[in-house]
């Protein structure tokens, strides 16, 4: 038996393929087996989720990986659930329905209500993962069984489908602080940092815990980046005792033998239970107006008394408390942390680590009991506040800790990239003063290790030596750049408005379109021109638009042809030559197209270089608009002749300032190099 299928809208169906909105209505145009609509309310229109999940499968249109759409099904109908019922009731009971799947491995459906509730006494006497959840409402456990069901099916076993469950849970509705919300990447960066392979013990063991388990996100990474999950014992404490069930029954979901895993209830672990290798906790959330540092300190320095030799702690707590400027009390609490040996590292995080708590800052803190010799009396101190946290800079920071753990002050020859080693001793004498590195964060500097950075400079005057090579080869066949330019002599060429060569067909003005910010995709196939483009501020290619989004959002939008003339008037005046063209040109940025087949023809370049020298078009300090716009404006009008000739001085001008662009992208990377390695004192220039 299936649960009813999820109703999906067009903005639902785009969610699930990951597409904008407008690509799925040029799909239901395009495509005629697009699902049809089962439910039309007014303006909206309703398709069937299973019908659309199979066609997306069917297709492969969209972004969603194919083995991700079922669970996207499966959680439509889960969000339509947990309004009616709410989603901290939703979320327990559904878990509940999981692990006594996975208990007694037997199917949630074709049973009988009275047979489902007798499964539950038995499998779960004792009440420690599921009785009273599915005891409270046994017509609900009955009615949801299948959802549960759907979810297993989607996932392929009652772990997996738990995790989809957890990972949506913000979605269903289940917020609060008390919930936990770090963003992937960093609960990646603490597994990477904790290292649980790394201490593992010599019989394959593993013992973890967090005395503030939340959901159980960081204790649940961390036995699944084991080989075996079931060779970790696994101590958690959690205050509220609906979450401590459901970290109970995730952590048996995710392979931890029940007699190896102990929950409490509180704020106390039973440390009785095994020694500890690793600890992992988020420090519980406070608002700002009963935030206290002196609180988040405590809270480490208890943590610190959990550790025996050879164990490592990492924390995720409040910035002003771990690296903010204290006040006396809370700065000697502190400083005893830094003097005891036992900090490790501590690493400013950037804003959004709690995707939840935007404004909500957070650093990261490591501490080991007995450190190598060389990391004695030193913390690495990092900051990453001012760089997103990425796969890059995540690998790379976990690979400064690790190798810090491992080789301390010698790191092995590396030079991490976002922090340096600091004294205790010379952070005493900044008592009470922000943690932060005593000099520009690494990530200024270029190269990975101080060897690169000799080798980085070489690379870059071998390719400058290459370019100039081009460039001499270039002026040895083409000889030097002469074009033969001379004063005129007799009348000047007579003067055309381009208001004029419009009339005469032999330029063509197109409008600039509005892209409504929305639309701009990096991603996209087409570049989007527009004033900044033009003005030579932003790179193209730096803005695009998606191909599908321009013909369902814009049908009438006509892209450039190649030699169209882009130009802006606002915020000043600028022109270019889209030599490719196929783009769209972003209002106010305009287009005049040159029609070379009428008897007098301009060429695209001997026509921006005769609106480059005209100074009509400049706006004069203050003014609102410019003086005249570019119809008024006059130009020379060259014969055919000498404008073909200067066209040909234009390309040559083009292709060797090309050239020149080459070098000084070079001596530009030479020069940053050399400035970072005087800078931090790991460069030198060698005497004779």
């Amino acid at each position: 038996m299936h649960p009813p299928a999820p109703l999906l809208s067009l903005s639902d169906i785009a969610g699930l393929a990951r597409v904008q909105r407008p690509v799925v209505s040029t799909w239901r145009r395009r495509y005629p087996d697009f699902p049809t609509p089962v439910v039309e309310e007014g303006n909206r229109t309703w398709f069937d989720g299973r019908v659309v999940a199979d066609w997306l499968t069917a297709t492969g249109l969209g972004n969603t990986p194919a083995d991700e759409i079922a669970p996207e099904i499966a959680a439509h109908g889960l969000i339509r659930l947990a309004e009616e019922i709410g989603a901290q009731r939703l979320v327990s009971m559904l878990g509940a329905l999981l692990c006594l799947h996975h208990m007694d491995d037997k199917p949630l459906s074709g049973t009988t209500q009275d047979a489902l509730l007798a499964r539950v006494e038995r499998m779960d006497s004792e009440d420690e993962y599921f009785l009273r959840e599915l005891r409270a409402d046994p017509a609900l456990s009955f009615r949801l069984a299948p959802f549960a069901e759907e979810l297993i099916e989607a996932a392929y076993t009652p772990g997996g489908a738990h995790e989809h469950l957890m990972a949506q849970r913000h979605r269903l509705g289940l917020t609060g602080p008390d919930t936990g919300s770090l963003s992937p990447e960093l609960r990646r960066l603490i597994v990477q940092v904790a290292d649980p392979l790394g201490h593992v013990c010599g019989d394959g063991t593993l013992t973890v815990a967090d005395p503030h388990a939340l959901c159980g996100d960081l204790l649940r990474d961390i036995v699944t980046a084991l080989d075996d999950p079931s060779d970790s014992t696994v101590l958690a404490a959690e205050r509220r005792a609906d979450l401590a069930r459901l970290v109970r029954r995730r952590l048996v979901l995710a392979g931890v033998a029940e007699f190896d895993l102990d929950v409490q209830t509180g704020t106390e672990l039973e440390e009785r239970m095994a020694d500890l290798d690793l600890v992992v906790t988020l420090l519980p959330y406070q608002d700002g107006e009963n935030r206290s540092r002196l609180h988040a300190l405590e809270k480490i320095e208890a943590l610190g008394d959990l550790l025996r030799p050879g164990c490592t702690a990492v924390i995720i707590g409040p910035a002003d408390a771990l690296v903010g400027a204290l006040d006396t009390r809370e700065a000697q609490i502190r400083s005893s942390l830094l003097r005891g040996g036992l900090v490790e590292s501590v690493t400013t995080l950037p804003g959004g680590a709690d995707p939840y708590r935007p404004g909500y800052g957070s650093a990261l803190w490591t501490l080991h009991r007995d450190p190598v010799t060389a990391a004695r009396g030193r913390v690495l101190i990092s900051d990453i506040g001012a760089r997103p946290l990425d796969a890059g800079v995540r690998d790379t920071l976990a690979e400064d800790i690790l190798l810090w753990r491992a080789e301390g002050h010698h790191l092995g020859g590396h030079d991490p990239r976002y922090g340096l080693p600091v004294a205790v001793k010379d952070l005493e004498e900044r008592f009470g003063e922000p943690l932060v590195p005593p000099g520009p964060p690494m990530s200024r500097i270029v190269s990975r290790t101080v060897h690169d950075r000799p080798a980085l400079i070489a690379e870059a005057e071998v390719r400058l030596s290459e370019a100039e090579g081009r460039a001499h080869a270039r002026a040895g066949e083409h000889g030097p750049l002469r074009g033969a330019l001379e004063r005129r002599v007799g009348p000047a060429p007579e003067r055309v408005t381009v208001s004029t060569l419009v009339q005469q067909g032999r330029v063509a003005p197109v409008k600039g379109h509005r892209i409504a910010p929305e639309h701009i995709d990096p991603g996209g196939q087409v570049d989007v021109l527009g004033p900044d483009e033009v003005l030579g501020r932003a790179p193209r290619g730096g803005r695009r638009v998606d191909r599908l989004v321009l013909a369902a959002e814009y049908p009438h939008v006509l892209l450039t042809e190649p030699g169209d003339v882009v130009y802006t008037s606002s915020p000043e005046f600028g022109v270019m030559v889209d030599h490719g063209g196929s783009s769209v040109v972003a209002f106010p940025a305009r287009v005049l197209r040159v029609d070379q087949s009428v008897r007098r023809p301009l060429t695209p370049r001997v026509l921006a270089l005769l609106l480059e020298g005209t100074s009509s078009t400049q706006r004069p300090a203050g003014a609102v608009r410019a003086a005249r716009g570019v119809g008024e404006v006059a130009v020379p009008d060259l014969h055919p002749d000498e404008a073909a000739r200067l066209d040909a001085f234009l390309a040559e001008v083009d292709h060797r300032r090309a050239l020149l662009d080459a070098q000084r992208t070079e001596l530009d990377t030479i020069r940053r190099l050399s400035a970072a390695g005087f800078s931090d004192g790991t460069l030198a220039v060698p005497a004779g």
